[in-house]
């Protein structure tokens, strides 16, 4: 497998349309799915070739074969740094583990008045061994109520050891309907449509979403240069033939995948050992010893998930379902904790001209502790989780999963 770097820049609102099932109220995703981008370029595809589809050909094995290329959300990768705007390509989704301040919530970097973010994962599994009460508060505030924390969500880059929140700004768009038999304005009907905007506040800097396809080594190449070659002629989301979702999209050279997972789940395991041993000198002998042969790692996903647990939807990655589609076999896997949170999605299937089917998901940032005492048979299982993703649909984008997210180890008296 390859890897092809996109970086799409936003020409006009984009209407990425966020439709729950019975609303309806107009919403808008605050990046852009993969299923959009895959739509989009198979259109073009389509559109340019002319041609009919058969099973060998490369549309076929892109999209329609066993292994066909996946299409990772794109998440909004501009930061502001000391007021400038920059663009960052490594944007992540902060676990569901994370929290802040409940007053001044937000990344200390940049900005004097937020108190940090901080991750509870390992603070909440050791104390739980300890047979004590988790319950953090924020390390900065003084007053009764500034020292309440709460969730907090979103994506996160990093620059020079510091952390930001890129993100993307939406709005309303307020249009009147067209008379179909006079082709005139309507009288008394107005509608509107919830985009995404094409620049940031200060209009200075178009918003750049970075995302990535990743797609077999023999087809990486054509579908980097059709795509290079087509920039400018993509549409991305709804409302085209009203102006919006004009991009252009740069799709950088194939390049290799290689896999850092090995790292972070030692370095993982090295911060647990370290901060249970912090909890044994304050609160003693735990309820049960922390075994020395098992090794702990978690599941983060970073794009929703569809997954299924005997024909049933589910939210929760038991150790059953990740030996089902990893194919490993291992009697010793145990999950330690799971926090998840679930939503619906839909959208829009320009092939067939019909509405998709309603999905149940499990929101991106759900994190599930597992561990295991065969570390070798996951090696492998490991870096392809990262690659193929987890559940239904991953070739658009569904299941992205990262293994111990390095913000995991930023600790409440840490927090930044």
């Amino acid at each position: 497998m390859k890897k092809i770097n996109l970086e799409i820049k936003a020409l006009s609102p984009l209407a990425i349309g966020r439709q729950k099932p019975g609303g309806n109220v107009s919403e808008v995703e605050q990046y852009i799915p993969g299923s959009v981008i895959r739509g989009a370029v198979a259109s073009q595809i389509l559109k340019r070739t002319n041609q009919s589809i058969s099973d060998d050909d490369d549309f076929h094995q892109l999209f329609l074969g066993d292994k066909p290329a996946i299409f990772q959300n794109a998440y909004p990768g501009i930061i502001t740094i000391y007021g400038d705007c920059v663009f960052k390509p490594n944007v992540q989704v902060l676990p569901a583990t994370v929290l802040s301040s409940k007053s001044k919530s937000g990344f200390k970097t940049g900005d004097s008045e937020k108190n940090g973010v901080f991750d509870t994962l390992i603070d909440r599994f050791c104390a739980e061994k300890y047979a004590q009460i988790y319950d953090p508060n924020c390390p900065t505030e003084h007053s009764t109520y500034g020292r309440r924390v709460d969730n907090f969500s979103g994506f996160y880059s990093e620059h020079d050891d510091d952390y930001y929140t890129p993100s993307a700004n939406d709005c309303l768009l307020t249009r009147v309907g067209i008379n179909r038999r006079r082709a005139t304005s309507e009288e008394r009907v107005l509608y509107s449509i919830a985009v995404l905007n094409e620049s940031q506040e200060n209009k200075q800097r178009p918003v750049t979403y970075t995302g990535l396809v990743l797609v077999n080594d023999d087809l990486a190449v054509p579908l980097q240069h059709f795509i290079q070659n087509h920039q400018d002629d993509l549409r991305l989301g709804g409302a085209g033939s009203r102006g919006l979702g004009k991009v252009k999209i740069t799709a950088k050279a194939p390049t290799d995948i290689k896999s850092t997972v090995i790292q972070r789940i030692d370095n993982f395991n090295q911060k647990l050992c370290q901060r249970w041993s912090e909890w044994g000198k304050i609160f003693g002998n735990p309820l049960e010893i922390l075994p020395e042969n098992r090794t702990y790692f978690t599941l983060d996903l970073q794009a929703d998930a569809i997954l299924t647990e005997k024909w049933q939807r589910t939210t929760v990655i038991s150790p059953e379902m990740l030996q089902q589609y990893t194919g490993v076999s291992d009697l010793s896997l145990h999950i330690h904790a799971a926090y998840s949170s679930y939503d619906y999605r839909s959208g829009w299937n320009s092939a067939w001209g019909l509405m998709k089917d309603v999905e149940l998901v499990t929101n991106k940032g759900s994190v599930y502790l597992f561990s295991t005492e065969n570390k070798n048979l996951w090696l492998q299982a490991w870096e392809d989780l990262e690659v193929y993703g987890i559940g239904d649909r991953t070739c658009e984008g569904f299941g992205q999963v990262q293994i111990c997210s390095e913000f995991h180890l930023i600790f409440r008296e840490e927090a930044v």
